[in-house]
């Protein structure tokens, strides 16, 4: 009998609403990991599901040193010889960094598989209890051995790198863009349609927290950009325009931040596609110029992930590391 670790960590999968006397209800994470496994009722026979209540939060809480302690203690998980793979139960806000984050340190190749839910736990539709069955299934196939963390979802898992949440509120909300699914889980049937190509570990020993990310809008001036590097960033990625372009104002604050040892990596703030230095006038060809690291297909979210992973790991360089997994 194949035994599936689940470690869970609160998120709208585990929340309800808590009443407020003459206010409208909050919810909140409050169901424990052993009643998620209870909810599950008989629709895991023949597996063991073994329970680890990491902590109880909303995902939107979840910091980098937070991520990174649950990466650590899924791969202790995964280290018990008597552990055929884990599965994360875990807000949807967040959820697709942690994932990224877990897919970066987590070495090995048992089944890392995240899971939430769109609706909680007491709404009469939730979605959580088949979201847990399917992932503690698609855990327990050797179809998913060697695929890195993955995100299932609805039916459908995906690549850590790759996913996204892109919904708001919808149960069909992660999605691989251009990539597409890895597979699906169709009742006891997993299948699989690709594996993924772009996959790294890193034996990061820290997570460094001064990453910061920016977004740039029409006319976005240098302001926050400064701000960031004056107040200790390490790093700083930017979502630009289209392929990786920003304003000339932007343009130059990064040669003088790359210059004074603050890294810059260029992301595009478009869902698909990928940056590379074409334009000059402040565009990526003046970025480049200026030292700036491209991140390929990665999203802004996903390289932030990366960069804090890489500056937490000893001897590994950054330009080397986005240039190995961009894309």
């Amino acid at each position: 009998m194949p035994r599936i670790d689940l470690v869970t960590t609160g998120g709208t999968i585990a929340s309800t609403a808590r009443e407020a006397e003459g206010a409208p209800a909050d919810v909140v994470a409050s169901v424990s990991g052993a009643a998620l496994r209870e909810s599950l009722h008989d629709r895991l026979a023949g597996i063991d599901l073994v329970v680890d209540d990491f902590c109880r939060i909303g995902s939107s809480a979840m910091d980098l040193p937070l991520s990174f302690a649950l990466a650590r203690r899924v791969a202790e998980r995964l280290a018990d010889p008597a552990c055929d793979g884990v599965v994360v139960t875990h807000g949807t806000d967040t959820m697709e960094e942690s994932a990224f984050l877990a897919d970066l340190v987590v070495a090995g190749e048992k089944p890392v598989v995240f899971t939430g839910a769109q609706r909680s736990a007491d709404a009469p539709d939730t979605d959580g209890p088949r979201n847990i069955a399917e992932s503690v299934r698609l855990a327990a196939s050797p179809l998913a051995r060697g695929l890195g963390a993955v995100i299932c979802f609805e039916g459908d898992f995906h690549a850590a790198r790759d996913v996204t949440k892109t919904h708001a509120s919808r149960t069909d909300t992660f999605r691989s863009g251009e990539h597409g699914k890895l597979g699906e889980v169709d009742g006891t049937l997993v299948t699989l349609h690709r594996r993924p190509i772009l996959r790294r570990q890193f034996p990061a020993t820290r997570i460094e927290t001064e990453v910061e990310l920016l977004r740039l809008a029409l006319g976005a001036s240098d302001r926050l950009i400064r701000f960031a590097a004056r107040s200790g960033a390490k790093a700083i990625v930017l979502e630009c325009f289209g392929r990786g372009n920003a304003p000339p104002a932007v343009a130059a604050a990064v040669a003088e931040i790359v210059a004074a040892g603050t890294a810059v990596i260029v992301a595009s703030r478009c869902p698909e596609g990928r940056v590379k230095p074409i334009y000059g006038n402040g565009g990526g060809k003046d970025l480049e110029r200026a030292g700036a690291i491209f991140a390929g297909d990665l999203s802004g979210q996903k390289a932030r992930i990366l960069a804090a992973v890489v500056l937490g790991t000893e001897g590994a360089d950054l330009a080397e590391a986005f240039a190995s997994l961009a894309g």
